[in-house]
Order: structure tokens, then sequence, then C-alpha cells
């Protein structure tokens, strides 16, 4: 039997392996879906999109310029000056982002198809009880 954090190690670059299947298949990169994700959620400024994703202006800025770019996006400059940018999702976005979690809902009822309901708060305790032990390291 593996190690604890080895074995949740692979699991993780297993999920994100199929993670990035499902979001290729509509153009995206896991990064720019979470972008769009976060953009749905009402995060429309560069500002509010950096807070919320933890993400530098520079790369940001990137992303964005290629959901733009993909028709995920579009933007709309205001201001005196034209220089905030607000960003909306566009149809082909909003549709996109429907088909991936629809798509993420099915992997997840194929993760855990032989599992109880126990077995699944179960993890997710121990899931919460390890990422706050290492929170404080």
């Amino acid at each position: 039997m593996k190690d604890i954090l080895v074995a949740l190690n692979a699991a993780s670059k297993n999920h994100a392996t199929q993670l990035l299947k499902i979001t290729k298949q509509q153009g995206l990169t896991i990064s720019e879906w979470k972008l769009l994700t976060q953009v749905i959620a009402g995060n429309a400024t560069q500002e509010t999109l950096a807070t919320a994703t933890k993400l530098d202006i520079s790369t940001l800025s990137r992303q964005l310029k290629r959901l733009v770019t993909k028709e995920m996006l579009v933007k709309t400059a205001v201001g005196k000056d034209k220089r905030q940018l607000i960003y909306k999702v566009t149809p082909t976005g909003s549709d996109a982002d429907k088909r991936i979690e629809a798509q993420i809902m099915t992997l997840r009822d194929q993760i855990f198809n032989h599992w109880t309901d126990v077995e699944k708060n179960l993890l997710k305790i121990l899931i919460n009880r390890l990422e706050q032990s290492l929170d404080r390291i």
C-alpha cells in the first residue's frame, strides 16, 4: 500500500489529467475554465478576478486575452479614461462551462460509483483535516 501523501498526489495527478481531457474538448485549459467560472460567478474586473484567483495581473491578463480571443468572454472599457475593463461571459463561454460541468458530474459519478455515502463523508472529513494540518505548518 502506498504512503498516504504519495497516494493522494497520484490521485490528484490522475484527476487533473481527467479534468484536462474534459476542458480540452471545449477548447480550454483548466486555468482558463476556472477563470471563466469566476467571471460567471460575477467577478467581472481584473481587480476582483485577481483577488478571487490569487493570480498576478500579467498572468491574469494573458488568460483573459485568450478567453476573449476564443470568444468565451467579451470585454467592455468603462470609466472616464476607458482603462477599466469589464468582462462578461458570451453564450459560447456559458455553453462550454455547462458542458464541462456536466462532464465533471459524470466523472464524479464514475469515481464514486461504488462508494457509500458514509465512505464519501469520511473521505471529506479526512481530506479537510489533512488540509488544516498542512495549513498549520
